[in-house]
């Protein structure tokens, strides 16, 4: 049975207690650390920058896994790089310049990562094929934490296996226990969870719950 990835998101954390919050989530578990950056311009949320990012890269020695939800983000890209980011993912729908971005983000000696929005068909991230190592589907609109799951996305999962065999395949928005079983049984490999997993009084347990899709493990 595959290993299934968890990255907690921060989005949810008390970011008055942050470094607190991310050596709690190394110590319980995660295997990566999830940084929703938000420009209030591709979405409707504004969030944190390198700055954050650098001090996260000083408190944990986890991946840390950056979604830049910013409108041309090939502007940044360095600068994520040398923040400590480990996969700096970007949307399709961001720029025009897909390709440039991504050769741009393994050129900093970084995995590449590319998302669709909900309404975007998984086929457009074809023509970019073998120039990113991470697939991330969106299950909820971007900009806000603790919305509900789309139901659409389990099928977009199934459908990015088949076109991406040899990368992850990562699902953010709306994962809890129940909904994390959907997307691993159509094949997910990471998943993102932020309100379930930081608002549980156990937090180790929340993670084993998302990894495991709710099942127990003996």
């Amino acid at each position: 049975m595959k290993k299934i990835f968890v990255s907690p998101s921060i989005l949810s954390a008390d970011f008055a207690r942050l470094e607190q919050e991310c050596k709690a989530l190394e110590k319980c578990g995660a295997d990566w650390i999830h940084c929703d950056v938000m420009d209030g311009n591709f979405v409707p949320n504004i969030t944190f920058g390198m700055p954050v990012v650098r001090s996260i890269r000083r408190c944990v020695v986890l991946p840390l896994d950056v979604h830049l939800m910013i409108d041309d983000p090939g502007r940044y890209v360095e600068q994520f790089a040398e923040a400590g980011a480990d996969i700096i993912t970007i949307h399709v729908e961001s720029t025009q310049n897909v390709s440039q971005v991504l050769r741009k983000i393994h050129a900093c000696g970084k995995k590449a990562g590319l998302s669709v929005k909900p309404d975007t068909p998984i086929g457009a991230l074809t023509p970019y094929r073998g120039l990113f190592d991470l697939a991330l589907i969106m299950s909820v609109e971007p900009g806000f934490g603790g919305q509900q799951f789309i139901p659409s996305a389990v099928g977009k999962i199934r459908r990015a296996k088949q076109l991406f065999s040899d990368i992850l395949v990562e699902v953010d928005g709306g994962i809890n226990a129940e909904t994390a079983r959907l997307v691993i049984d159509a094949g997910v490999d990471v998943v993102v969870a932020g309100s379930s997993i930081m608002s549980a009084p156990d937090r180790r347990a929340a993670i084993e719950a998302v990894r495991n899709g709710g099942k127990t493990t003996l």
